[in-house]
C-alpha cells in the first residue's frame, strides 16, 4: 500500500504575489478526474470520516489551516496543512478525517476518480476488516 506523504509544490516568488502550480502525473501521482473544495466549516466540525476503495486524493490548504488525520487500521497519523505550496497525497485505503479548521480556511481536494458512492467505506469496523 502506498504511504501518505507531503509533497512540496513549486513556489514562484514575486513582489506582486506568489504563484504555485499543480500538474497531474507530475506534482500529484495520478490523473486528476475531480476537483472540489471545502470551506465555511463551522468551528469544531469535522469533515471526512470515511475511506476510499479506489480513489486517491491530494489535499492543499489554499487558505488558513486544518489537520488531516489518516488511519491505516493500526495507527493514526496527523498532518497539519497551513501552506498553499504543500499538499498531502492520500493513497486509497486510508481512513481520513479533517478537523481544526481555522477561520476562512479553504481545503482544495484533487481526486483520482469521478464521484462514485460505491467507492466509499463509511463504517470504521468494516474499514478495519477491509485493510486486514
Amino acid at each position: 500500500m502506498d504511504e501518505p506523504r507531503i509533497i512540496q509544490l513549486s513556489k514562484i516568488v514575486d513582489l506582486r504575489g506568489n504563484l504555485s502550480v499543480i500538474e497531474e502525473c507530475s506534482d500529484v501521482p495520478f490523473k486528476i478526474e475531480r476537483t472540489y473544495w471545502i470551506y465555511d466549516v463551522p468551528g469544531g466540525e469535522m469533515r471526512g470520516g470515511h475511506a476510499y476503495k479506489r480513489n486517491e486524493e491530494f489535499i492543499v490548504a489554499l487558505s488558513g489551516s486544518f489537520d488531516v488525520l489518516l488511519d491505516d487500521g493500526v495507527c493514526e497519523r496527523k498532518y497539519s496543512l497551513n501552506r498553499s505550496y504543500y499538499g498531502l497525497f492520500v493513497p486509497r485505503g486510508w481512513w481520513r478525517s479533517m478537523n481544526n479548521f481555522s477561520t476562512n480556511s479553504v481545503a482544495l481536494v484533487l481526486a483520482s476518480i469521478k464521484y462514485d458512492p460505491e467507492d466509499y467505506i463509511y463504517d470504521y469496523e468494516e474499514f478495519k476488516k477491509t485493510v486486514k
